[in-house]
């Protein structure tokens, strides 16, 4: 088997050259520049943070990406879909009020930012798969106009898919509301009401009214319920499961599937930053300390193998002590089943293989 090219840096500013410099050097060393970006709209899909959370990616990353684009004569935009839980990316207006307030507007960044999938997250376009889990696809609609699509994602832990990557950024990020809902189906949950104690913490919680209280403890209506996992997740007593036993499994598969639908026939590449690597998604509006060290920059054509090394390199860093991963008292050398055992990270690289996505053998090629 043939391995794929994975480009990396650490954070060291050596000589004239700082960060952002030193990023579109790695981006030009893993090819980039083979593209033909000439008046090619380009979208590049990242995550804008919710505000309260400080470990999304700064702006600064993405305006050197915008800057490299548009000097190889491409049309760039940063771009993202809206959620399906509460906070401040459900709808477009405050998705971008919530990328301005984290600094990603056209004037510091460069370029205009788009929400994909429009006002309500209802503009999507089908993408006909026919995938083992998947059979149509709905992506955000500007994903898929944009003629080139680059990824940039800030790789950090997640409590439903082990860690957020590559897959994670560019399959379940592009998709809108429908396509969310789609991939969170098989996480729909329910209540061990012999456990709940009545805290409400669930309601609060949840989007969609799903959640009421019968005689004092919680209650889910699988028929308004869509899935998306934040009660699960919002739960301090744990009483909140999902109902299919290989929900883990499904979803990653569908985050592959749906990572397919985004990328193929079209020119694609991607980066991924291993720094304040938070044991939640940036989707939560406050976040843990780093559960390890910085590590550095990543780029490659292939987004398979670029998920696999991020998280190898991850798994060979020591747990800072000060974080949720250092408080775990055992585990087996990988970081993310210590920190939420019941995810299948490993699965969704192997499925994201099986398709065609890409292949988990690369090459690291390191770069000063």
């Amino acid at each position: 088997m043939t391995k794929s090219k994975v480009y990396f840096t650490d954070f060291r500013a050596r000589g004239d050259e700082n960060l952002m410099e030193k990023l579109v050097r790695l981006c030009k060393a893993a090819g980039m520049e083979t593209i033909d970006f000439k008046e090619q709209f380009t979208a590049i899909k990242m995550h804008f943070g919710e505000p309260g959370n400080l470990a999304f990616l700064r702006p600064n990353y993405a305006k050197a990406i915008v800057d490299y684009v548009a000097r190889l004569g491409g049309k760039p935009f940063l771009t993202d879909c809206n959620t399906l839980y509460p906070g401040a990316r459900r709808n477009a207006l405050d998705h971008l009020s919530a990328a301005y307030e984290n600094g990603f507007s056209p004037f510091s960044a460069g370029c205009h930012v788009i929400i994909a999938d429009g006002i309500k997250g209802m503009d999507h376009q089908d993408v006909q798969i026919n995938g083992e889990v998947v059979r149509v696809a709905r992506i955000g609609r500007a994903i898929m106009d944009a003629d080139v699509f680059i990824s940039l994602t800030h790789f950090k832990g997640h409590e439903a898919t082990g860690f957020g990557g590559t897959l994670k950024n560019i399959g379940m990020g592009s998709g809108s509301h429908e396509g969310k809902k789609e991939m969170h189906a098989a996480e729909k949950p329910a209540v061990d009401r012999d456990a709940c104690v009545g805290c409400e913490t669930c309601l609060t919680a949840c989007a969609h009214d799903a959640i009421a209280m019968s005689e004092g403890k919680a209650f889910i209506d699988t028929g308004k319920c869509t899935g998306c996992g934040r009660c699960i997740t919002t739960c301090p007593y744990g009483v909140i499961q999902p109902m299919d036993k290989r929900s883990a499994e499904i979803i990653v598969k569908k985050i592959a599937e749906y990572t397919w639908a985004v990328v193929k026939d079209r020119p694609c590449f991607h980066i991924s930053l291993i720094m304040d690597v938070s044991p939640f998604c940036d989707c939560y509006a406050n976040n843990d300390a780093p559960i390890v060290p910085d590590v550095g920059m990543l780029a490659s054509f292939d987004p398979v193998a670029l998920d696999q090394a991020c998280a190898e390199l991850v798994n060979q860093q020591t747990p800072n002590p000060n974080s949720m991963l250092g408080e775990v008292k055992e585990h087996h050398g990988d970081h993310f089943h210590a920190l939420f055992a019941e995810t299948e990270w490993q699965t969704g690289l192997a499925h994201g293989e099986k398709i065609g996505l890409g292949t988990r053998a690369y090459e690291l090629i390191t770069m000063r």
